[in-house]
């Protein structure tokens, strides 16, 4: 029994170092684990139209509050809600008949003060013939004289006071201002509207279309980077030149409306840190509407000739990013790159990256710097964002 013991354990040593054995190679050594296979390209060299983005609100150019300019009952209201008006088109009417009588009034006053210029000229004719001859005293032909004077100032004031109820009877007619689309009438015909205050009553509001602002807010830093730009000469100051910039409404993809930076305000907001700017876009079919929130991107720098890598490719240590670099003899290296924004679905890298370089773009969690690797070639492609090695 005890022999047979010894047996199974001599059996159990002898199994123990034949697997043992199994790790060796001919020569002794172990075995070493295989290259991880990762996929490699070179950046994507292209001309690139740096682009920053930022969301605001459509304005009108034009935005007008059509008030009364005198009182009176309101008799008609001559468009329908939203219409689009043109300029100078009849909107409302008040009742014109007190203003007309106080016209027909106004010129009849004129009339009579023509009148009496008339009579008071040909007194001071009659005074200078009878002066001539001693017949009348200077002080005759005086008071002729300051009579005639009288009567033509007279006649001024008339004509003055016939041309305000003349403009009182025109506003009776109230007439779009600008071009664009009215709202809806704030005031029934039949009731009585006041004007010719600051309280005047509102009737309605228009307000312009074609053409349209964007308003946006700009971040100091920003702004900043765009001065830093012009005093370098490498982009010219949006308040020297109109720059092209592009938007997107919220149900677009892309940025298909082209307009142009026209304004840059004088101050940067100290309560918020940003500075106010101003685009300007045709919008012939009236589809951009004043108070519609856009997405807008303008030119962040001249055009440049710059390196593009898929955002797999890019590996994050505490603030720091870097690209997994491979060398001639298939070694990882790690190399810092300083980012920009993402153009075409790549990533733009300003600095730490040669052209001919192979980063690796698929399979970055499987290798270490100094590493040795199975590269597989793969050219990139604009819109990739990476691939499976």
């Amino acid at each position: 029994m005890r022999r047979g013991k010894l047996l199974a354990v001599a059996m159990g040593v002898a199994g123990a170092l034949a697997l043992a054995g199994c790790g060796k190679n001919e020569t002794g050594q172990g075995t070493a684990p295989a290259a991880p296979q990762v996929v490699v390209s070179q950046p994507l060299q292209k001309n690139i139209h740096e682009w920053d983005e930022y969301t605001g609100r459509f304005t009108a150019v034009e935005g007008v509050e059509i008030r009364a300019r005198v009182s009176g009952y309101l008799t008609s209201v001559n468009f329908h809600d939203g219409d689009l008006v043109n300029k100078g088109d009849l909107l409302f009417i008040i009742d014109p008949r007190p203003y007309q009588a106080a016209l027909d009034g106004a010129q009849a006053a004129v009339a009579q003060a023509k009148s009496q210029v008339t009579l008071a000229d040909r007194e001071l004719n009659r005074a200078r013939d009878l002066r001539q001859t001693q017949a009348v005293s200077q002080s005759v032909l005086d008071t002729r004289s300051q009579s005639l004077q009288a009567a033509q100032a007279g006649l001024l004031a008339a004509e003055a006071q016939q041309r305000a109820a003349a403009l009182n009877l025109e506003f009776t007619q109230v007439r779009a201002p600008v071009t664009g689309r009215v709202s809806n009438h704030r005031v029934s015909v039949g009731n009585l509207v006041s004007g010719g205050s600051a309280e005047s009553t509102l009737l309605t509001t228009i307000v312009s279309l074609d053409p349209i602002y964007f308003y946006f807010d700009a971040d100091q830093a920003s702004y900043l980077r765009y001065q830093r730009l012009n005093q370098s000469g490498q982009r010219q100051s949006g308040r020297v030149v109109q720059h092209p910039v592009e938007l997107a409404l919220p149900d677009e993809t892309g940025y298909s409306h082209q307009g142009k930076l026209d304004f840059i305000d004088n101050s940067i907001d100290d309560s918020t840190g940003t500075i106010r700017a101003r685009a300007v876009f045709d919008n012939p079919d009236g589809v951009l509407t004043p108070g519609l929130f856009g997405r807008l991107r303008l030119a962040g720098r001249s055009e440049y000739q710059g390196l593009l890598v898929p955002d797999s490719a890019i590996g994050t240590d505490q603030n720091r990013r870097y690209v997994m670099v491979v060398g001639a003899d298939n070694k990882v290296v790690m190399r810092p790159v300083t980012l920009g924004p993402l153009i075409d679905g790549l990533r733009v890298v300003r600095e730490g990256l040669a052209a001919n370089e192979r980063i690796v773009t698929a399979g970055l969690l499987r290798v270490r710097p100094g590493a040795t690797v199975a590269p597989v070639e793969k050219p990139l492609q604009a819109g990739e964002t990476g691939a499976k090695p």
